[in-house]
């Protein structure tokens, strides 16, 4: 008799985990599930075979010991963490789910430091050839007013759009300089146009990836796409996939872009992990949940991809999860 193998999903009530667990199910995993919110509040908790709540990520000594103790009932062998705070504990405890034999479908330590530092992340990439960086305004520049509005100021560790200000004029920025630390930000020219997302999957073993592109056309105020075009453009993807070397990526991450009037696509920045919109990418031709979980067990990835240009859209749908 076969024995499936188990996996622990982490925050499944994110954009990500619907498309995570159906096709881990055509995998035929055991998936087990984990949120901070209870069972009663996440549609997926009924799609898991079992699930737990947990605490915040940011109780590191409780999260992690909860993510062990389900491990050892569960007899939990991958854990597949959907959010960058997640990521950030973890790989600072990997060591310990490490002894205990549980693999994390995340990339190395290092690569994950790197790519939650947009700054690092910009200097390191900054020799690619044809990558289009945004400059970044320094300490200096920001002293002697050599600076031109509007600028963005945005979180070196930010994630999903949050922590961004937008200045119009030097009285604003002024005043938000004075009140916060500026050693935790960055501040760049405010660019106008559409946001490209890259989803990428590389296998650290083989050396090879492939990657799909889409444009967000509609998207959520924390910069989750709702309505996508997605199509091939073999240019973007040599590129990412450059990119994806160059920072060591193993497994499924996310490029940022944006695309300005004339055409030039900015580099934003690599979200180590599934985008909120991968599902468009898989629903598009390509199976990237499964190829990621393929780059940690020693398998090779499909290298075949049959991409549509297409429009995709999401939309939200009710359920009734408890009666009580």
């Amino acid at each position: 008799m076969k024995v499936r193998k188990v996996i622990l999903i982490t925050a499944i009530g994110s954009f990500s985990a619907d498309i995570v667990i159906k096709n881990l199910k055509k995998n035929d995993y055991k998936i087990i599930g984990c949120d901070i919110y209870p069972k009663e509040w996440l549609v997926d908790s009924h799609n898991v075979n079992e699930f737990y709540q947990v605490p915040l990520s940011s109780n590191e000594n409780e999260y992690i010991e909860a993510l062990l103790n389900i491990c050892t009932r569960e007899n939990v062998e991958l854990i597949c963490p959907l959010t960058d705070v997640e990521i950030d504990v973890l790989t600072k405890y990997r060591h310990i789910f490490e002894e205990e034999g549980i693999i994390l479908t995340i990339s190395s330590d290092r690569t994950i430091r790197l790519c939650r530092n947009k700054e690092e992340t910009a200097r390191y990439l900054k020799n690619i050839e044809g990558l289009h960086l945004i400059k970044t305004y320094n300490k200096e520049c920001l002293e002697k007013e050599k600076i031109q509005f509007p600028v963005v100021c945005k979180k070196v560790n930010g994630r999903s759009s949050q922590g961004l200000h937008y200045f119009y004029k030097e009285s604003e920025l002024i005043e938000f300089v004075e009140e916060n630390d500026m050693e935790s930000y960055l501040v760049q020219p405010f660019i106008s146009g559409n946001i490209l997302t890259v989803d990428v999957v590389r296998s650290e073993k083989d050396k090879q990836g492939v990657a799909v592109v889409r444009r967000e056309l509609l998207r959520t105020l924390n910069g989750a796409g709702t309505s996508v075009y997605v199509f091939n453009d073999n240019e973007l993807e040599t590129l990412c996939l450059k990119i994806a070397e160059l920072l060591n990526i193993n497994g499924c991450v996310n490029f940022e872009f944006i695309e300005n009037e004339d055409g030039t696509r900015y580099f934003l920045e690599c979200n180590p992990r599934f985008s909120g919109g991968v599902e468009f990418s898989c629903i598009a031709g390509y199976d990237f949940v499964s190829n990621h979980i393929r780059c940690f067990g020693g398998e090779k990835i499909d290298l075949t991809k049959n991409v549509l240009n297409q429009y995709i859209s999401r939309k939200y749908e009710e359920y009734v999860t408890a009666l009580k």
